[in-house]
């Protein structure tokens, strides 16, 4: 046979199979819409307002506790006044956001931000990676549903009270430090010592969240062609070998398309978490954008200044978003919106 013709057959090939492929997803769907009762399409409120009524609930929550509130961005750019309200409280334009940006400690609570959003969103990226991987290795169900159990739970518990838990556990007297000095080291103050806050804050909430974190990549593993790992069984690869070549690639575009989601919560680094840990010693290492805007706003009523951060917070969210939108698009071919 010439080349060529090899070629071309080769390509014929792989072209009816795509087509028997999309033709199978094809039926597939008209039967799916023939089981619920309804054609696949021409779909509208008429046709099914059951489904519409259901979408109600979830609908009206967004309206009221999300899209509402939005009016009370003006205060962002008023001098506002309690008692004059937002509708007569005077107009001061982006002064309270020049205000901000010259305040000498919103550098260092915008680098605590990031920092601590930022390694929180690798090591808790990691750990679930890491996790899914051993779990995957091990051989008796049994076991592995009874750790996958025991790791989920924290996960469902309130930072108040895991939060207590860490305050005896990591303090001068918990078992922690003595297990310190049991090895002849020094007693450190966890949650009271600027050089140790932050990695404090990122060891809690990766060991809080990477059990639930690594669902998506165990149901990634469970998608891999079982014939990939018997046929490097028979050429001659071991459990590592496996892992490089087959596990870790096939995880490659759920590593991207979490990492990429993750970027949108760049300045979330944890509210909850560090407003139950941190106290006035650790504010230069753990004092975020959110906890300082919980002190200016509720605490000492500075209303228009804490708007105002918050829009900043937004517009810089929004933007990740779109970059996030972006980078799961161009490496992971999956488009968020």
């Amino acid at each position: 046979m010439v080349p060529g013709q090899q070629v071309e057959r080769s390509a014929g090939g792989q072209g009816g199979r795509l087509e028997q492929r999309r033709s199978l997803q094809h039926q597939a769907g008209r039967r799916t819409s023939a089981l619920l009762g309804r054609p696949a399409r021409g779909r509208g409120l008429a046709s099914s307002p059951v489904l519409y009524l259901m979408l109600l609930p979830s609908a009206a929550f967004l309206l009221i506790f999300s899209y509402a509130p939005m009016y009370g961005v003006v205060i962002a750019f008023q001098n506002f006044m309690p008692a004059k309200g937002m509708l007569h409280s005077s107009f001061v334009g982006l002064e309270w956001f020049s205000f901000i940006f010259r305040m000498p400690d919103f550098g260092q609570i915008l680098y605590n931000t990031v920092a601590i959003a930022g390694m929180k969103i690798i090591f808790g990226q990691l750990a679930p990676i890491v996790f899914a991987l051993l779990l995957n290795e091990a051989r008796g169900r049994l076991f592995k549903r009874t750790v996958q159990t025991f790791v989920y739970l924290p996960h469902f518990l309130s930072w108040v009270i895991i939060g207590g838990i860490f305050m005896d556990l990591l303090s001068t007297e918990g078992i922690v430090n003595r297990l310190i000095q049991g090895v002849g080291g020094q007693p450190v103050f966890f949650l009271g010592d600027n050089d140790w806050f932050k990695f404090t804050l990122v060891a809690t909430e990766v060991w809080k969240s990477f059990g639930w974190g690594a669902i998506l990549y165990l149901a990634a593993l469970s998608t891999i062609n079982p014939e990939l790992y018997e046929a490097a069984t028979m050429d001659g690869a071991g459990r590592w070998g496996k892992i490089r070549y087959i596990t870790l690639p096939s995880l490659v575009a759920t590593m991207i398309l979490l990492g990429a989601l993750s970027l949108g919560s760049i300045l979330d680094a944890g509210f909850d978490q560090i407003l139950v840990l941190y106290n006035p010693a650790v504010y230069r290492s753990g004092d975020i954008i959110d906890t300082f805007v919980y002190r200016q706003g509720l605490l000492q009523m500075q209303y228009s200044m804490s708007a105002a951060i918050g829009v900043f917070k937004s517009v810089v969210s929004l933007l990740f978003i779109a970059l996030s939108n972006w980078a799961a698009a161009r490496f992971a071919g999956y488009r968020l919106f």
